[in-house]
């Protein structure tokens, strides 16, 4: 039973910093992509972050240089390191999972989207 859950979110100010954890249990992460996904109210699901199998990442323009997607295998834990956070990043924060197909994390991202993988439940991020 694979099972991905997700903490660390919460409310604050413009320029704060969260950390966002998603423990996996049931599978080993080691020949899997995962990634971040994010859902604001009134808006389509997008791809924040990702890491392949091989430890390469990918971020979307908006997050870029302020955002982090990192592994820890021993503890099968992926992690955002969010700072310098604006109001627009406001969102549910989910992590998925699925295999790494070997097309790169741009076409692993879109095909999760389109309900691939394996999901969180997510976790609220507020920043006002």
């Amino acid at each position: 039973h694979v099972q991905l859950v997700e903490s660390g979110g919460g409310s604050v100010q413009p320029g704060g910093s969260l950390r966002l954890s998603c423990v996996v249990s049931g599978y080993s992460s080691h020949s899997h992509c995962m990634g971040w996904f994010r859902q604001a109210p009134g808006k389509e699901r997008e791809g924040v972050a990702a890491i392949d199998s091989g430890g390469v990442t990918s971020y979307i323009d908006s997050v870029k240089g302020r955002f982090s997607v990192s592994k820890d295998y021993t503890k099968n834990t992926l992690y955002l390191q969010m700072n310098s956070l604006k109001p627009e990043d406001t969102a549910m924060y989910y992590c998925a999972a699925d295999v790494d197909y070997g097309l790169g994390t741009t076409v692993w991202v879109k095909a999760v989207l389109q309900g691939f993988g394996y999901w969180g439940q997510g976790t609220q991020v507020t920043v006002s």
